[in-house]
This record gives C-alpha cells, structure tokens and sequence, in this order.
C-alpha cells in the first residue's frame, strides 16, 4: 500500500494505492485517524486501490464513525471498481458519502 495526502477543498485528502489489507490496514488507520484527531475534513481516495479487505473496510468505518462524533466530513472519492464491490457486497455502498471527486464536497 501506498499513501499520500493533500489539502482539497478544504479537505485533507489521502489517496491509498495497491492492497489495503490486514498487512497494510493498520497503518491507513493510524493516518486516518490522525488527520481526524487534528479535526480535519477527509476525503479518503481509493481510485488506485486494487484490493481492499475487511481489515481496511474496518479502517474506513472506524474513520467514518470519528468523523461523525466529531462533527466532521467524511467521505469516499474516486473508489476503483475492486473496492466498490466489496463496498457493495458488505451494503456500505449506502452508508458512506461517496463523490467522483474533490470538486464534489460541496454535496457533503
């Protein structure tokens, strides 16, 4: 797994890329939640994840449930076709927010 971050929108966006699984998971949690612990907004981008598994679906709902209680955005942008179907397979396809992309956080 791969991670970069960026500021969009007002956002702090971090683009995971390759596996997010049990090996990786941890660490994609740990950033999450430190950009949410300093209170920003968060895109999580997986439009170059190829695998993601419940480990890192875990990641991103412990990161949506912060959000939440903190009354902070959070959202899915960009998800690759192989992280949707898992998304879709477990129905939180209709939990998160989830945008094509960063110019779509006004929908949030």
């Amino acid at each position: 797994m791969e991670c970069t971050t960026r500021i969009e929108n007002g956002f702090t966006v971090i683009a995971l890329a390759g596996e997010v699984d049990l090996h990786y998971s941890p660490k994609a949690r740990e950033i999450i939640l430190k950009y949410l612990a300093d209170k920003n907004h968060v895109l999580v981008d997986l439009s170059e994840v190829a695998y993601i598994d419940s480990s890192g679906v875990a990641s991103l709902v412990e990161g949506f449930q912060h959000a939440r209680t903190h009354d902070l955005k959070f959202a899915l942008m960009g998800v690759s076709n192989a992280a949707m179907q898992i998304l879709q397979l477990s129905r939180l396809d209709k939990v998160f927010p989830i945008i094509s992309n960063a110019a779509e956080t006004d929908q949030l």
